[in-house]
């Protein structure tokens, strides 16, 4: 690489300036030009931008001597030239190719390796497929909600005794605001429901997965946050036998044809009749064991119908839900409880540990 001068500054006026900084910046490129390897960039490299001989350093020093007036001017233009350098070499090197390099596209690629769903996910995911092959869309809704949405559209009056069975955590500095306007994280995904009806006309048909929060403390079977699905049919001489008949074959298409469900009376207030359903034992096949305490059976979801109260709040919005005209059922399952069954874990934690090694085993 040929010998560089400094050109000579006769004076800081901008002519001579922009002249100047010109066939230094020309300089470069000649000397860039012919540097067409890793080794050779870095020799450029180290020859302009060098610590202690490069070529910009020496250009400072010719500048230092700027009068007062012009060292604004000149700082800016070397700066100017020296990122422009700077960058340029950065890009080059990035770029250059190494010596005798050479790629074999006949080589198969670097994969990444695939992840896997979470267990929690999987099995949200296959209990909505269940119910989309019967025609049912998915609802979502926020997770934070108003007192009214997650309360009291849902029959839950100020005061009501099933309020307590909820542990609720309120968002802070709530007290001044109006009950039904107070902010909390929602402790059920029914509140997707009033939303949905609020927003469409009959007939309805969802299920709505997401993740709800509570009070509670961690133990091996429960968790201040946790999942749901819950699902919602609206039309027009729906019955229990409807009811009994959905969840009987959401029930087996999940767990397999062999399960039975059986129904048993409950209370739920957004709900009248309501019912706990229990499907026969996928462990003993109803035999009895451990799992379903020699019952033979395991208690699985809730459901019901939807109590006529529930429709006359939806009716504000939407008059179309006149219980006189319809009728409808709704249920909702812990996603957490069915998938610790399907997979035989013991301890809710472990879903949200983090544990490569507890995960992984759902690849």
């Amino acid at each position: 690489m040929p010998p560089t001068e400094i050109p000579e500054l006769k004076d800081y006026s901008s002519d001579s300036l922009d002249s100047f900084f010109s066939v230094i910046l020309a300089q470069f490129d000649q000397d860039a030009a012919g540097a067409d390897t890793v080794d050779a960039l870095e020799q450029l490299r180290i020859r302009w931008i060098g610590r202690k001989q490069g070529l910009l350093t020496r250009v400072g020093e010719v500048l230092k001597d700027a009068p007062p007036e012009t060292r604004r001017e000149v700082g800016k233009r070397f700066n100017a030239l020296k990122s422009n350098i700077e960058a340029r070499l950065n890009l080059d090197v990035v770029l250059a190719p190494a010596p005798e390099e050479s790629i074999d596209i006949t080589l198969p690629g670097a994969r990444r390796a695939l992840g896997a769903e979470h267990p929690l996910i999987r099995t949200m995911n296959e209990i909505v497929r269940v119910f989309a092959a019967m025609g049912y869309s998915v609802g979502l809704g926020p997770e934070v909600e108003t007192d009214y949405y997650n309360f009291e559209s849902l029959n839950f009056p100020p005061g009501h005794p099933a309020r307590d069975t909820q542990d609720t955590l309120v968002i802070v500095n709530q007290e001044r605001k109006p009950l039904r306007e107070r902010l909390l994280m929602r402790t059920h995904t029914s509140p997707v429901q009033i939303h949905t009806m609020e927003q469409q006309p009959p007939p309805l048909r969802i299920v709505i997965p997401g993740k709800v929060h509570r009070n509670d403390a961690a133990d091996a079977t429960h968790s201040p946050i946790f999942h749901q699905v819950e699902g919602l049919c609206v039309d027009t001489n729906i019955t229990v036998s409807d009811l009994k008949g959905t969840l009987d074959h959401a029930m087996k298409a999940f767990f397999g044809a062999s399960v039975k469900t059986r129904f048993f009376p409950s209370f739920f207030p957004f709900t009248e009749p309501s019912a706990d359903v229990q499907i026969s034992c996928i462990f003993c096949g109803g035999r009895g064991c451990r799992k379903c305490k020699q019952s033979g059976w395991i208690e699985l979801l809730g459901c019901g119908m939807v109590d006529p109260a529930v429709f006359a709040l939806a009716a504000r919005q939407q008059p179309a839900y006149d219980a006189k005209k319809i009728s409808g059922f709704a249920f909702g399952m812990g996603v957490e409880r069915i998938a610790m069954m399907k997979y035989g874990i013991g301890d809710i934690g472990q879903f949200y540990s983090g544990d490569m090694r507890f995960l992984e085993q759902f690849r």
